[in-house]
């Protein structure tokens, strides 16, 4: 059995309740998972949350699901992408609430990095703008979620789809054009 049908059986046995095969799928994927997570830390300048972290994290909510249930190995890299924006953006969410104050000893302006703020403020406007493409289109969302958080390629996302590659080009092309709108328009 190849890694892919392999990874395949193990999602449909973790789906019907066996937790032993998610010990045995998460060496499988870990290595993607990685690389899925460093694409996403990257994007995200003066996030503090490390790609292992959020792995780990990321970890923690596919294992609390409870009986998901995978059609194949795309579609949870799918959900993996997915799970990856949900925790960027709380924890952007929670830096801005720190910025805010939330109990906080005070600290003088000088100390203030406000490069890290504005990256956290960045984040949870693109997951607004995001939320907002996801009401007009949903695949389209589903598009950048998997390229931008994910870093899957085109290929790859037209696969975890279930779509042609110049389609995922087509909705990947106009999903960043909104986005860019929508981000400058929240700006002014």
């Amino acid at each position: 059995m190849d890694s892919q049908d392999e990874v395949t059986s193990l999602l449909t046995a973790w789906g019907k309740g066996d937790q032993n095969a998610l010990n045995e799928l998460m060496p499988l994927v870990y290595n993607e998972l990685h690389r899925m997570a460093r694409r996403a830390w990257s994007g995200q300048q003066g996030v503090t949350l490390q790609p292992t972290a959020l792995i780990n994290e990321a970890y923690l909510k596919l294992a609390g699901a409870g009986n998901t249930s995978f059609q194949d190995r795309c579609h949870f890299f799918a959900v993996a992408c997915t799970a990856m924006r949900q925790i960027l953006v709380n924890h952007a969410k929670s830096r801005n609430t720190e910025k805010r104050g939330s109990g906080q000893v005070a600290v003088s302006l000088d100390d203030v990095q406000p490069a890290i703020n504005q990256e956290a403020a960045e984040v949870v406007a693109l997951h607004e703008a995001l939320e907002r493409l996801q009401a007009l289109d949903e695949r389209k969302c589903k598009v950048v979620e998997m390229r931008y958080f994910g870093g899957l390629s085109i290929e790859e996302t037209a696969e975890a789809l279930g779509v042609s590659v110049i389609t995922v080009n087509r909705d990947w092309r106009l999903a960043r054009t909104w986005l860019i709108r929508e981000m400058n328009g929240a700006e002014s």
